[in-house]
């Protein structure tokens, strides 16, 4: 039906249930009505808005409760607008969102208010009514995501300022500079929490103007017992007035010293251990919120995951730097012997002179014999870093094989014209050892003194037994080391920058080697010197061996040779033709293959009783050679040597599970190479 302008629709419902369906309309939107006499000061609060005041049912409400119960911070504005709406000049809409403190329960809880004056026919404002809503979960929910976009918002800021960084120090100040600018707070400081955990070390901080810095180092004991268990369980110690919570006068001792009346530190435990912290500091008593704790917490986190890439991009530029000048020193000390050698034999084709031929002959000894040492040198770092060196021990005196070490460096203690003492122990200083690794690290500390002493200077080498320690003490008044410099002294590849003058060179290894293989013994090296100029001190120190059997002295018997049948597989025809002439000057009955079908085709006919046989041969190698010769019936007796420049604990394994009777690592010395071939030919038993 259309209704036309004079008809009214008829109303359902009398105004009694209309009253009761606004009623329950309020009811479920939480709405509050309020009402209140302008001229008594009387409210008229319902039970729903007295409760949103903290107040009791029964409580008679007035204006100043009203009042009293307005947030501080909030009053001036709430009861400006009030009036507003009440000024017959401006009758403005009241229209406000507060925090109002409960009357009786002091909670504090945000409400929106709204509501209008009522005048009369003055124009009097007689009467103020309107609504009001609890909105404290929204502001509560505003709040969250508030902070949850102003932390993003700061580590996002604190990721663009710290990527480009390249120093540890500089990416904890700036760290440290953007969150004490974000929280507005007197002084912040990033810590590094040293390994051993009794200190700290502030290198990057940030502090308002005229407040002093705060680098340094410091003991964690600092922040007394209590705190200490704190910070090392990962929780925040939390101060907000230093003077009414902390009970640990040393604490307060310090926060008052440094002018500090509030502060928050927050723990970083990685694997276990305090590894960081992040502290904030405030002149005047301050109220940490849950989500201030939160970010200090958040910020460390993120700031220790910076410093440690930019430590690890450090490390790796100093690794770089340092294998680019162990590259161009490896081809020194590699060029150097080369170039002696290349004149002898440049001179031996030109002069037949036997005298002058014999001194030249000696020069490509020696020489080979020092590119032979760095080579050693250089696979023995190999074989540490990837754990494949095992230490042959037993039983020894420690006097033989100072002796030993001495026999060694004697030529470089010659040349140099050195003044060396010696004094070895007064009575016998057994160890558990490996005596040719011992010597090894005997002789690289005895060279290096050489080395790095001044011609004609002087050197010392004592030992003697302390307690159940052997010490051995190597003593020159050569070049010295500074002190910034001692601690790297025996890490890989270093050169330390004022031993360049020196003439004798190094890859930087000996050191390196002397600690890995002392340490392998059980033992400690150390160095000690007063800096440049006043010589050093290495002292190695090393378990006495109490009760681990009689004292082994080295064999000394000898194997007679027995001249036999031998096969020399070499794909280097060099190397292949002067082995074969070595051997057979020998006394034995030598034939040469150049590779493995050679050798195959060569035994057809000729029966050897010992093959030396290469490896790393193109075509075959020398794995499927010694897989056919094992398979030759006629070849039952023959023994097969590896002899090849791989020699790892597994290169070892696979030879011997090929059927290789043993393995010889390149380059060995010819007269051990000799006497282990005269050795094979004497005995029946398979030496491994």
């Amino acid at each position: 039906m259309q209704l036309t302008p004079h008809d009214e629709p008829t109303d359902p419902l009398p105004w009694h249930n209309k009253e009761e369906q606004l009623r329950l309309a309020i009811e479920a939107a939480d709405i509050g009505l309020w009402d209140v006499d302008i001229a008594t000061g009387k409210v008229y609060w319902p039970e729903r808005v007295k409760a949103m005041f903290g107040m009791s049912p029964g409580r008679n409400v007035t204006l100043d409760d009203f009042a009293q119960a307005l947030h501080p911070e909030d009053a001036p504005r709430v009861l400006d607008a009030f009036a507003a709406a009440q000024d017959p000049l401006l009758r403005t809409v009241y229209d406000v969102e507060y925090r109002a403190i409960g009357r009786e329960d002091g909670v504090v809880r945000w409400v929106a208010a709204k509501g209008r004056g009522v005048f009369d026919e003055t124009g009097r404002c007689v009467r103020a009514i309107g609504t009001v809503i609890d909105i404290t979960a929204r502001k509560r929910a505003e709040a969250l995501q508030r902070q949850v976009q102003e932390r993003v918002q700061l580590l996002g800021s604190i990721e663009r300022a710290t990527r480009p960084l390249i120093d540890a120090a500089d990416v904890m100040q700036v760290t440290a500079q953007l969150l004490g600018e974000h929280l507005g707070a007197t002084r912040c400081a990033y810590t590094d929490v040293e390994p051993a955990g009794d200190q700290f070390t502030i290198l990057g901080h940030w502090s308002e103007a005229g407040v002093p810095p705060c680098v340094g180092v410091y003991p964690l004991s600092l922040f007394g017992a209590r705190a200490i268990a704190h910070l090392r369980r990962g929780h925040s110690v939390v101060v907000n007035d230093v003077d009414q919570e902390s009970s640990e006068d040393s604490a307060v001792a310090l926060c008052n010293a440094m002018g500090i009346k509030a502060l928050v530190c927050a723990a970083l435990v990685k694997g276990g251990r305090l590894v960081a912290m992040m502290a904030v500091q405030q002149a005047s008593p301050r109220q940490w919120s849950e989500a201030e704790l939160r970010i200090i917490s958040d910020v460390v986190e993120r700031c220790w995951t910076h410093i440690e890439r930019v430590r690890d991009a450090a490390m790796l530029r100093e690794q770089d730097r340092r294998k680019d000048e162990f590259l161009v020193t490896l081809a020194h000390e590699l060029r150097n012997p080369i170039a002696p050698m290349l004149y002898a034999v440049a001179l031996m084709k030109r002069d037949r002179d036997p005298e002058r031929q014999a001194r030249r002959v000696e020069v490509i000894e020696r020489q080979a014999n020092h590119m032979v040492r760095l080579v050693d040198d250089l696979l023995d770092v190999s074989r540490i870093s990837r754990g494949l060196i095992e230490l042959k021990r037993e039983v020894v005196d420690l006097a033989p094989l100072l002796t030993q070490a001495l026999e060694a460096a004697a030529p470089l203690v010659e040349s140099a014209g050195h003044h060396l003492s010696v004094q070895l122990p007064a009575q016998q200083a057994p160890v558990h050892a490996d005596p040719t690794r011992l010597v090894q690290v005997l002789t690289n500390l005895l060279n290096n003194a050489c080395k790095y002493t001044p011609d004609g200077g002087d050197i010392r080498l004592a030992a003697w037994v302390e307690r159940d320690r052997v010490v051995i003490e190597l003593s020159d008044n050569g070049m010295g080391i500074p002190p910034q410099d001692q601690k790297r002294l025996f890490q890989l590849f270093t050169q330390l920058s004022h031993t360049g003058q020196k003439a004798h060179g190094g890859l930087g290894i000996g050191l390196s080697l002397v600690r890995s293989l002392v340490e392998m013994h059980g033992g400690t090296v150390g160095v000690r010197s007063e800096g440049l100029g006043r010589g050093s001190t290495f002292q190695v120190e090393l378990p006495l061996a109490v009760g681990d059997g009689a004292v082994q002295e080295p064999s000394t018997a000898t194997q007679s040779a027995q001249p036999g049948r031998v096969l020399v597989v070499e794909d280097n025809s060099d190397g292949l033709a002067t082995l074969v002439e070595l051997i057979t000057a020998r006394g034995h009955t030598v034939q040469g293959a150049a590779d493995g079908l050679q050798a195959l085709r060569l035994v057809e006919h000729w029966k050897p009783q010992l093959v030396l046989l290469d490896i790393g041969m193109p075509v075959m190698d020398g794995y499927a050679v010694a897989q056919r010769l094992r398979a030759d019936q006629s070849l039952a007796g023959v023994r097969i040597i590896a002899l090849t420049g791989w020699g790892t604990r597994q290169d070892r394994e696979k030879t011997a599970s090929a059927g290789f009777d043993d393995h010889i690592t390149k380059p060995v010395d010819p007269e051990r190479l000799l006497a282990l071939i005269d050795g094979w030919m004497g005995s029946e038993a398979t030496v491994r």
